[in-house]
């Protein structure tokens, strides 16, 4: 099967492939964050199997958009002869089952509905009639695919994948299209001609995060600050307003969701569900259930579990790369104009900030170091930890730890440094402190492996003999997730 145009998506592009060689129908819903790529995925790999094709238009009548929907159907479906407009959706999607039944004789064919919840209109009956058109018409055509997307997320989650009516328990398959990762950034960059090396495209990732509309304002012979400074700080950079747009065109009442996202970036550590319900001054039930979950499934937060804690004790952290560096930096300096971030960039509030940023991309990269630890094929769970003060010593915090099924846990340090990261006799005591600490506190038996992440490695010395086990390297982020592991 030939298919052409998609940078990296590979376990997308291989359920897709599942999807075009299934027995069944198959309806399928693609939803994520705005700007993702989720209509170029679709569009691009399933380009030879699509049949029809129709994006949803905001904010126009039902009489409009049936017309349109009706004028995509005779240019695709009907050798452009003009249709009849039909009287409402139900009529329609009779016809399209009509003009559908020709090329489901001959070969697995595509419908794909875009921006899907923009069909929805007042008192259209539009959802009524997809249910119907589904469950009595295209349900038992062994060669349909339909696809729906939508980049409403709050919309696709609780009337596509949620659904308590017609199509309830219908959907066959989700692709939560998630941003790029390193290794696809990197691949995305160099199909555009820019060639930056990994330390340079993590500073991009810190500020852009993987998202490939916004990593096509990376001209070739920029620098990651130059990047930054032209999209983020100068008066029409591309990414100078769009936090505001990003939220309301995804959420419905999205003065919500911004206020549980700036609540989280001012606490990285994270907040659990009645601290954010108490910060954000949310109602307890099921509205703030359905914020955190659009938020996670869109892939601005994240919960975790601390170790040793049940789920009810998670926390959620803020994980989208561009509103941690718009809440943080962008707007606070909004009237800076160009030149600001190479100022910016060389203050300590970045320094440390840039910390916090490597964390979470390491966090979002547990495979890459899954397999550079030479683990990805063993079963773990990962997980904070904060242990609790005493005998006059302060509690100590673990970031990041890995806890295998072969009886270890990896205990990960974190460190954002231009060059090999040097270990010196105060950090070295911390280190044996911290991971003493663990293992009195937690009662562990398992052997624990004190694991150094950082871009450049460490340099070898008195103090890292004995003490770290395993270094994992910037370049070791760019690994490629295995298929199926």
């Amino acid at each position: 099967m030939i298919q052409l145009d998609v940078i990296g998506r590979e376990p997308e592009k291989q359920l897709l492939d599942e999807i075009l060689t299934s027995p069944s129908a198959e309806l399928v819903a693609v939803y994520g964050r705005r700007r993702v790529g989720k209509t170029y995925l679709i569009k691009s790999y399933l380009k030879q199997q699509i049949v029809f094709e129709y994006s949803g238009i905001h904010n126009i009548t039902t009489d409009i958009q049936l017309a349109n929907f009706t004028g995509a159907m005779a240019a695709q479906l009907n050798g452009e002869i003009a249709l009849k407009v039909p009287k409402d959706w139900f009529a329609a999607f009779d016809l399209l089952a009509t003009l559908l039944k020709p090329k489901l004789r001959r070969k697995k064919s595509v419908i794909f509905l875009d921006e899907f919840p923009w069909m929805q209109t007042s008192k259209s009956n539009f959802m009524a009639a997809f249910e119907n058109f589904w469950n009595t018409w295209a349900v038992d055509k062994p060669n349909f695919v339909c696809i729906l997307c939508g980049s409403a997320a709050s919309w696709m989650i609780q009337n596509v994948l949620r659904n308590k009516g017609g199509l309830h328990n219908r959907i066959t398959r989700k692709i939560p299209l998630a941003p790029f990762s390193l290794y696809e950034t990197e691949a995305f960059l160099k199909s555009r001609a820019i060639f930056l090396d990994r330390y340079q495209i993590i500073q991009l990732y810190m500020a852009l995060g993987g998202v490939p509309h916004y990593l096509k304002q990376v001209k070739p012979g920029m620098s990651a600050a130059q990047v930054i400074d032209a999209t983020c700080f100068s008066k029409n950079g591309f990414l100078h307003t769009e936090f505001d747009d990003l939220f309301k065109a995804l959420f419905d009442a999205s003065e919500r969701h911004m206020r549980v996202i700036r609540t989280l970036a001012a606490k990285p550590v994270g907040l659990t569900r009645n601290e954010l319900i108490k910060a954000c001054k949310l109602q307890s039930g099921g509205s703030t259930t359905q914020l955190l979950d659009d938020l996670t499934e869109s892939g601005f937060i994240t919960p975790y579990v601390p170790w040793g804690k049940l789920t009810k004790d998670g926390i959620y952290k803020l994980t989208d790369e561009y509103a941690r560096f718009y809440i943080k930096f962008i707007e606070p300096n909004r009237a800076g104009g160009k030149g600001t971030w190479m100022r910016l960039a060389a203050t300590p509030s970045w320094k440390s900030w840039s910390g916090l940023a490597f964390e979470v991309i390491c966090q979002k990269h547990m495979d890459a170091i899954k397999i550079a630890l030479g683990i990805s094929g063993l079963y773990t769970s990962t997980a904070a930890w904060k242990g609790k003060a005493g005998a006059g010593a302060r509690p100590m915090q673990i970031d990041l730890l890995i806890d295998r099924q072969d009886y270890c846990i990896n205990i990960c340090e974190m460190k954002f440094y231009d060059a090999p990261f040097v270990i010196d006799k105060k950090y070295a005591t911390e280190l044996q402190q911290k991971l003493h600490q663990f293992k009195q506190q937690t009662n562990t038996r398992k052997q624990l492996f004190l694991t150094l992440v950082t871009c450049f490695g460490i340099e070898s010395n008195i103090y890292t003999t004995g003490l770290v086990q395993h270094v994992v390297t910037a370049n070791d982020l760019f690994l490629q997730k295995q298929l199926g592991g």
